[in-house]
């Protein structure tokens, strides 16, 4: 497990500098527009990324960016390649969130690999596709303004099976209606109708995942649980705030019940004490962000919760560039669950390589993160609101 995930970087020449950096804003749109969740309103269908090119040795790399500032980017200009690296083969933690994604697929697109090759846990086959589990996460609060719970459920259908219709078989459910936005009681009976009806949507093989925000309590977890407890549910995620002592109740309930359902937890301000509650068998899956901690944190976290036995499902809901970065990352951690898969397309980011089919994730064998981005559009962003250094 110890080697797992590092790059060789014995191929990098010592004289490979960062040339220039490059950050703009690329805006696109969901699907369909992402009503509320649990805890916030309406998500709407406008989404926008935050794309970094860095430029060494003449060519580029495209990735995500995060917390990089213009005055960051001007202490990295004129750096080696080389030294933005440990001596074990992973970008350094004060590098990470900023660049690792542009970095990364430059070293892809450099050595003409995918960089799930380059992180792979398991020696593949070149030029075979990367094929992972996904699962469709667009199912939000979209029937607040129907009065009707008849008319809630087959809104959500409708909405499942127009996902179904583009090749997803598993479907994440926003729960938790009546933690703010409906009567307590009314809104969970509203969602036990809509989890039964995408279930029925999904057919008997396709696995069913439910998410509350952390908007139900214990026992309202268990009285949900209870009442779909002849679906095909495959985990509750972010049932209630984080609490071990609640995670032990909720495990011994299930186990007692025979009721084969994991507990998921671990986006957003998640507990730190959640890796170590894993260990213990309170949580089954963990959940933390694909951009924010990251790739190489993954890289990393992941190979320690294979050796626990835990299982792996990056969050990356939000960003449109943590989608395909999920399908790579995948291949670095035996224990890897979903590719969480929301339908945005971004303007100037081509993703077409990409596609899902029979609840499958399909990475492409193309170099780097296997995105193109149109320099035209790229550019103007760049002078439009963005930065160069």
């Amino acid at each position: 497990m110890e080697g797992r995930g590092l790059m060789d970087i014995s191929f990098m020449q010592r004289d490979w500098k960062v040339e220039g950096i490059e950050v703009a804003t690329l805006t696109g749109e969901r699907a369909r527009s992402a009503g509320s969740n649990g805890r916030i309103g309406d998500h709407g269908q406008s989404c926008s990324v935050r794309i970094a090119r860095i430029t060494i040795d003449g060519e580029a790399g495209f990735g995500s960016t995060g917390l990089l500032t213009e005055a960051m980017a001007e202490a990295i200009v004129g750096m080696r390649l080389i030294d933005l690296f440990d001596e074990n083969g992973r970008v350094l933690e004060s590098y990470r969130i900023p660049l690792e994604y542009p970095i990364l697929d430059w070293i892809g697109r450099r050595k003409r690999l995918p960089v799930y090759e380059l992180v792979s846990a398991v020696k593949r086959n070149a030029g075979t596709p990367l094929v992972v589990p996904c699962y469709d996460t667009s199912l939000y609060f979209d029937d607040l303004h129907l009065k009707d719970d008849r008319d809630a459920v087959e809104l959500l259908k409708e909405e499942a099976a127009q996902g179904y219709a583009k090749g997803h078989r598993n479907f994440k459910i926003k729960v938790g209606r009546g933690g703010r936005h409906m009567p307590l009681w009314e809104g969970t009976k509203r969602d036990i109708g809509i989890i039964r009806g995408v279930a029925e949507v999904a057919g008997p093989a396709g696995k069913i995942m439910i998410d509350a925000n952390n908007a139900y309590n214990l026992n309202l977890t268990k009285e949900v649980l209870s009442a779909v407890a002849d679906v095909n549910l495959h985990w509750i995620e972010e049932a209630f705030h984080e609490d071990d002592a609640l995670y032990a109740d909720l495990k011994e309930w299930l186990r007692e019940r025979g009721q084969n359902v994991l507990i998921a937890d671990g986006e957003g301000l998640a507990s730190p004490h959640l890796v170590s509650w894993a260990k213990r068998g309170l949580v089954d899956v963990l959940q933390y962000d694909i951009i924010y901690p990251g790739f190489t944190h993954w890289l990393e976290l992941g190979a320690r919760l294979d050796e626990m036995g835990v299982r792996s499902a990056p969050h990356c809901y939000g960003s449109a560039y943590g989608i395909y970065a999920l399908g790579h990352i995948a291949a670095a951690i035996e224990n890897f669950e979903f590719v969480e898969y929301d339908d945005i397309a971004i303007e100037g980011m081509d993703a077409s390589a990409y596609r899902v089919e029979d609840g499958m994730f399909y990475v492409p064998d193309k170099a780097g993160f296997g995105l193109e981005f149109d320099e035209d559009v790229f550019a103007k962003q760049v002078r439009a609101g963005g930065w160069r250094r």
